[in-house]
């Protein structure tokens, strides 16, 4: 393997093998390059055994490239025998090794986030049923303990009257016992277990310390504490502790990432050696300025510049809007400009936007101009009531003791089971301190279940009993979730309701693109069972699932809508921010509230790295609010980029901009006649 392709920052990354480093990855400095060619140069020139390396990273997608980069510069056979995961999937496998010591069984489910907010929402009503409190904003700080660690006994301390505080600790104790005799574990147990695991049985911790010789980190400024307590005690026998991050880019502290995992990096790993990864291979000069000024207003950063070999490029665009129409017609027209004059596709421009709410309006006006767009982040495929229904059954058939999914689907399709004989069998469930799913095989003995909801009862069991046989039995899976589907009648259950035919015929498709995705985990399993398949499923990453991932969106000659925290990690030629106000960037909450101006200032300096060859950020006078227009205040961000390389635009309906020529549209126009 050739080292002559990196750079000098990049080869002495790659050379440093032993001991803790951090490596400040800068945006677009080619940081997966130096990881995969660590990765290798420790296999291939060092000669360590590849299943002593361990790579960590937060998304499905990241490990997959990581595995295919290193592949191609390895060898397949031995990039397979490297631990490349998520936090999650690599909890996972240790839990399914070794939970029973916690008390648990192997086959354990992983609740979702619906699951979760089924059961937190009942444990709330028998806690107050007259609450009135959103069960989010419960999940929300239950979470929260469970990433600083934090068991039902050591709730953090909250103000007096803070009615949501008093709800989570009354409800967290409770909702851990019943996600245990689900023989069930949430996301964030996933960590917390391990972490506890290790705390409880040192032979264990020590089994795999001594197992992964060589740690590495990708995104290390998004880790929270959990995450970094793992890793920290994962890396404790040998040392050789590799992060890579870039603390300019933490914009995950409302989700618990903490940058000073990052920031602390040498007082929490003494004798740490830090290389940094300025030379930026992505953006223009003059984009890169801008972004280097105004990060550099942040107090607490590690010092850094991003600096390219490359050319200054065109001046960042600044258009001042009358209101939001004005604005979506603005970057409409650079866009129809750009692939109309410049031959360049819809899909080299992306409209990046900090709040859900602006998406509306450039919804509305790119289908107005015939504009073709894609969304990024909307609804996804696991997320959708019908896929949801129907995995159900699959989470139940691997756990009897999933209780939420089966009260999901014991009436569902209707077959004659309603609330009054589902609360019945709760009930003696309860008293009799019985499995749900014991008490329903015997419904016929409860005096008060009629003989109609006991036939149907009796059925139900039959009709599960004799999948759960067929699943377990070694048969094709895919053909069996087929088979099943068809008995239960989902597909006739879905064309009652009462919607268009059009949205009746994508759910029943998205309920076989299950079935095709079970073949396909099929074929590509080495040992394929119904349980490692929901496991995969359980582990997606959000932007992944199905038909609606991010990489089919984007691989469509369509302009790109999504919202700045998902941008991270991508890039486009042309980028357009549009909102660059006070109360959207920053946000009014980074002010008056939760998160802070200091982090609104790392999701800016993300949005203008996003861009390639040009920038454009957008601004209105005036916004509508309660139907009455609302004058707006320019955002700070923008008195912090440098005059020298920024310049006033027309806004729609003016002028265009063609590198530095004011062009009017009427030029314009007879141009495109001309030719």
């Amino acid at each position: 393997m050739s080292l002559n392709t990196l750079n000098p920052q990049q080869r002495a990354a790659v050379l440093h093998t032993e001991g803790p480093l951090l490596l400040l990855a800068g945006a677009g400095s080619g940081k997966t390059k130096v990881v995969t060619h660590r990765v290798a140069h420790l296999v291939g020139a060092r000669g360590v055994d590849p299943e002593q390396i361990l790579a960590v990273t937060f998304t499905n997608k990241a490990a997959r490239e990581m595995q295919a980069r290193v592949a191609a510069l390895v060898g397949r056979s031995r990039a397979e025998r490297i631990q490349v995961s998520t936090f999650h999937s690599l909890c996972c496998r240790i839990l399914r090794a070794d939970i029973e010591a916690l008390g648990y069984k192997r086959n354990f489910s992983i609740y979702g986030t619906s699951d979760q907010q089924r059961l937190i929402r009942d444990l709330m009503n028998k806690v107050n049923p007259e609450h009135g409190l959103a069960v989010d904003a419960i999940l929300w700080k239950i979470s929260d303990a469970k990433n600083r660690l934090l068991p039902p006994g050591r709730f953090p301390p909250f103000m007096k009257g803070d009615v949501i505080s008093e709800m989570a600790q009354a409800v967290y104790p409770e909702y851990q016992k019943s996600l245990k005799s689900y023989n069930a574990v949430d996301f964030d147990d996933l960590i917390m277990l391990v972490v506890r695991l290790f705390d409880e049985f040192p032979g264990v911790e020590e089994r795999y310390q001594e197992r992964f010789h060589y740690i590495m980190v990708d995104e290390y400024q998004d880790t929270n504490l959990a995450q970094f307590t793992l890793m920290r005690r994962l890396a404790g026998k040998w040392g050789n502790f590799c992060v890579v991050g870039d603390d300019d880019q933490s914009i995950y502290g409302w989700r618990g990432a903490d940058p000073g995992n990052i920031l602390d990096f040498e007082k929490h790993f003494p004798g740490a050696h830090v290389i940094k990864l300025e030379q930026n291979y992505r953006s223009t000069a003059h984009i890169l300025k801008a972004a280097n000024t105004v990060i550099s207003h942040n107090l607490r950063r590690k010092e850094k510049a991003l600096w390219t070999a490359g050319a200054a490029g065109d001046k960042i665009g600044v258009v001042r809007c009358v209101d939001a129409e004005d604005e979506a017609r603005a970057v409409i027209e650079r866009i129809q400009h750009n692939v109309g004059s410049k031959r360049m596709d819809y899909r080299d421009h992306a409209i990046l936007m900090r709040t859900n709410a602006q998406t509306l309006v450039f919804e509305q006006e790119l289908r107005f101009a015939e504009v073709p767009y894609v969304l990024i982040g909307g609804q996804q495929f696991f997320d959708r009531k019908e896929v949801k229904d129907a995995i159900a059954y699959l989470r139940f058939i691997v756990n009897p003791y999933d209780e939420v999914n089966l009260l999901r689907i014991i009436n569902y399709p209707r077959r004659g089971i309603g609330r009054t004989t589902a609360d019945l069998l709760i009930r003696a469930s309860i008293s009799g301190k019985d499995p749900l799913w014991q008490v329903i095989r015997r419904a016929r003995r409860i005096p008060e279940v009629n003989a109609k909801a006991a036939d149907a009862l009796d059925a139900f069991v039959a009709m599960i009993e004799e999948h759960r046989r067929r699943f377990r039995s070694g048969g094709r899976l895919a053909g069996t979730a087929r088979e099943m589907f068809a008995a239960i009648g989902l597909e006739a259950e879905l064309r009652r309701e009462p919607d268009s035919r059009e949205k009746i015929e994508r759910r029943i498709e998205n309920v076989q693109e299950i079935v095709n995705a079970l073949a396909t985990y099929e074929a590509r399993a080495g040992q394929p069972t119904l349980s490692g398949f929901l496991e995969k499923v359980a582990l997606l990453d959000r932007d992944e699932p199905g038909s609606d991932s991010k990489e089919k969106k984007l691989a469509q000659d369509a302009v790109v809508l999504m919202s700045l925290h998902s941008s991270k990690g991508l890039e486009f030629p042309q980028v357009f921010m549009p909102g660059f106000e006070e109360g959207f960037l920053p946000h009014k909450k980074s002010v008056s509230e939760v998160c802070d101006v200091d982090e609104e200032r790392r999701l800016c300096y993300v949005g203008i790295t996003r861009a390639r060859e040009k920038l454009t950020l957008l601004h209105a006078d005036a916004r509508m609010k309660y139907g009455k227009a609302e004058p707006r205040e320019t955002s700070r961000f923008l008195a912090e980029i440098p005059e020298e390389v920024r310049r006033e635009e027309a806004r729609a309906g003016f002028q265009l901009v063609e590198g530095d020529e004011q062009v009017s549209l009427s030029d314009l126009f007879a141009r495109l006649m001309g030719e």
